[in-house]
């Protein structure tokens, strides 16, 4: 089975304002492939610099998701499941930036580590620190790579539990 772990952050409350991306791929257990990327949002107001550090200077003269998508597609869309932590807010970025560039969905149903960390684990609270906490899973949060790759590590465990 082959999974693709994502993880956006966006510059502001706006669901296409994604301004990185994070994409970390999962086959047979063994993380194979990640990747990287800033993205240019539609707009240069950015409301969440305190959470994730990133500003309009850092991705001014990024692609649009549009052009990060040329890149990550064919990687998304070889897998068969999305997987992302509190998967609600990643699938309604990656949904609200394919609606603003007539992009069609993706077809594969997200996995949401929070309900796997909870079900499978019966963790409490199942913030991605919490859990990346419990597991001793390095983790430089709000970094999309790094969160990225923390989802599938998770991921990963709960395959082999």
């Amino acid at each position: 089975m082959k999974l693709v772990a994502i993880d956006f952050e966006t510059a502001n409350r706006d669901a296409n304002s994604a301004c990185a991306i994070g994409v970390v791929s999962v086959e047979n257990d063994t993380i194979t492939k990640e990747e990287y990327f800033l993205i240019r949002p539609p707009s240069s107001y950015f409301e969440f610099t305190y959470v994730h550090g990133l500003s309009w200077r850092d991705v001014a003269t990024s692609g649009d998701f549009q052009q990060v998508w040329m890149q990550i597609a064919e990687t998304i869309e070889s897998a068969d499941y999305l997987v992302a932590h509190n998967a609600r807010f990643d699938r309604k970025v990656l949904y609200a930036c394919c609606d603003f560039h007539g992009i069609p969905y993706p077809k594969q149903e997200f996995l949401c580590t929070v309900d796997i960390a909870r079900k499978t684990w019966n963790i409490r609270p199942t913030k991605l620190s919490d859990v990346c906490r419990h597991f001793d899973i390095p983790l430089e949060h709000h970094q999309a790579l790094s969160d990225a790759r923390a989802c599938a590590q998770i991921a990963i465990l709960s395959n082999r539990s």
